[in-house]
């Protein structure tokens, strides 16, 4: 395997995470799906996982892009050689999730923005 092919499948995986972290950064805000017991509450918890899906998606994106500039330009030129390197880049994607948590709250609650 070709060391393009391996670094973008290692980035595959890597988005994949960070989408997977913005869904449940979204679920962690939006609390659990409502109960569907008629036709309207139907509607509503299909609008919820809409929602879930749709702005965690967003913030998964925002996520892996962001992760995947800091990991080209920063941490493989000054941690690749580091035995920990996996628990680095699993700390640093957490620190960005965090980052953007606090700008999407900023955003949403401080200065109504979104």
């Amino acid at each position: 395997m070709t060391t393009i092919r391996k670094s973008l499948l290692e980035y595959l995986l890597w988005t994949v995470a960070a989408l997977l972290l913005g869904v449940g950064y979204m679920h962690l805000i939006l609390g659990s799906a409502p109960e569907e017991t008629s036709s309207l509450s139907f509607l509503i918890a299909k609008i919820y996982f809409f929602a879930l899906l749709y702005v965690g998606g967003i913030v998964g994106s925002i996520l892996a892009v962001l992760f995947i500039l800091f990991d080209v330009f920063y941490l493989k030129r000054k941690w690749q050689s580091s035995t920990h390197f996996f628990a680095i880049r699993a700390v640093s994607m957490l620190f960005i999730l965090v980052v953007v948590a606090t700008l999407h709250y900023l955003l949403e609650k401080t200065f109504d923005v979104i």
